[in-house]
């Protein structure tokens, strides 16, 4: 059978591509993992031209790959089975926004950055940012969250209703437009963070907020990482209106002055926002100098200009290229672990001396309000040694949030990275995920080898 020619007579053939430059666009992710190519890239234009090619790779049994914008970073995008690779790019729509109940209906190719830059007129923002310029159905798929967690949630959180594909074409809703429902099971938090293994995510509407009428941001610097995540813990349960806290090692920090021309103190750092009504805010920063005062901090500085807010955050948004700049020939391993904040402190010891005893060039950044932390290592894949290194590295820092109840993974998703710590973390409800994955997709042809056999 021709898979090209079938697929041609349900969309456009324009829209059906086996073009090299079009296949090596798909046949990686934003992660370290190895490439795969797709046979065949299609980009459907509506729910029922997916649910067309859905019914098609299920009665032929075709492997089909959910594709956003290939920013996942445990290769939730990549092909290894080949068979399709759906790019969703062109369901890109703002089909709704609704100021008065406080939520948008739009199509999963939409990026979160697209949507917040047509929410702005409106004086409205999308509050999940994992960082990177990602679809709605991406963030969904992996459950993503960010720095913003903290205050808003993560996006299972932010979603009241998901069109979903269902592998046999059908097409299902996953709840409504209301604020809360008790009726039936919840189908949105079962396909969020699915990764495509159960169907595809073709159009959310979403939770939307008020931009805030003001917004502060500020540096702490401490003499050691302990006294910098004691003091996060304390300002977490003071009652303070944080809507981020975000942790940079002090490796991390010299990264920033080397290539940000910057001569921030090369220790450990957090940096906070809160946001709110000014008057609310001028005395929730007098309250945290006040919390702060029992702590070693080193340097504090706090801004209300925008422009100065930017500056003073990129060492967390843009630390990421400051490590690739540093190692251009290496490849970025980027994983991460949460854990209950109480053991926060511990976790993050134990993984700078995992870094140190790896001998890898690495550093520790994380949503550490929230619990969740990151490691940014830079590997050179073609040495035998530095890649034992990383995957030692690897398998450290997740061995010890299981050993200590968090989880593998806080908000990057399992793909093919973490699917071997499932039955581990999950144990006999491991089992059911399988069971579920069988009852809808029996054939296997979603995203086959992520997430769950």
């Amino acid at each position: 059978m021709d898979i090209v020619k079938e697929l041609g007579k349900l969309i456009h053939s324009g829209r059906v591509s086996t073009a090299a430059s079009v296949i090596s666009q798909h046949n990686q992710d934003a992660s370290y993992h190895p490439a795969a190519d797709p046979d065949v890239v299609v980009f459907p234009e509506s729910t029922k031209e997916v649910s067309a090619i859905l019914s098609f790779a299920n009665e032929h049994g075709i492997p089909v790959t959910p594709f956003g914008k290939g920013s996942s970073l445990e290769g939730h995008a990549i092909p290894y089975n080949g068979g399709i690779s759906l790019d969703l790019g062109l369901m890109n729509q703002l089909k709704t926004i609704e100021e008065t109940d406080g939520y948008v209906v739009a199509g999963a190719g939409l990026t979160q950055f697209q949507l917040n830059d047509a929410l702005k007129k409106h004086g409205l923002f999308f509050s999940v940012d994992p960082g990177a310029e990602a679809a709605l159905g991406g963030m969904a798929g992996t459950n993503a969250s960010g720095s913003y967690t903290v205050k808003y949630g993560t996006m299972r959180d932010n979603i009241l209703d998901m069109e979903v594909v269902l592998p046999s074409g059908e097409i299902i809703h996953t709840g409504s437009k209301a604020l809360k429902s008790s009726s039936g099971l919840h189908l949105s938090g079962l396909f969020a963070g699915s990764e495509g293994v159960l169907g595809v995510v073709t159009e959310l509407t979403l939770r939307v907020y008020p931009i805030p009428e003001a917004t502060v941001a500020a540096r702490a610097v401490f003499h050691d990482f302990e006294e910098a995540v004691t003091a996060v813990v304390r300002l977490r349960t003071a009652g303070l209106d944080l809507a981020r806290i975000e942790f940079v090692d002090a490796a991390s920090v010299a990264h920033v002055n080397q290539f940000a021309n910057t001569t921030y103190k090369e220790q450990p750092t957090i940096f906070f926002e809160l946001n709110g009504e000014a008057v609310h805010l001028r005395q929730q920063m007098d309250r945290m100098e006040q919390l702060l005062k029992s702590f070693e901090v080193a340097d504090f500085l706090a801004e209300t200009d925008p422009a100065a807010q930017e500056r003073l955050w990129d060492a967390r948004h843009n630390l990421a290229y400051y490590y690739i700049q540093a190692a251009p020939t290496k490849q970025m391993l980027v994983t991460d672990v949460c854990l209950p904040i109480s053991k926060l402190s511990d976790a993050i010891l134990h993984a700078r001396q995992s870094i140190e005893e790896s001998g890898l060039e690495a550093g520790i950044v994380g949503h550490v309000g929230d619990g969740n932390f990151h490691i940014i290592a830079m590997v050179d894949f073609h040495n035998a040694t530095e890649v034992s290194a990383a995957k030692q590295l690897h398998a450290s820092v997740v061995d010890y949030a299981l050993a200590n109840e968090g989880t593998c993974t806080g908000e990057h998703g399992v793909g093919v990275g973490k699917k071997k710590y499932q039955e581990l973390e999950h144990g006999t409800a491991y089992e059911l995920m399988r069971t579920i994955k069988r009852a809808v997709d029996p054939h296997g042809i979603m995203n086959p080898g992520k997430l769950v056999d």
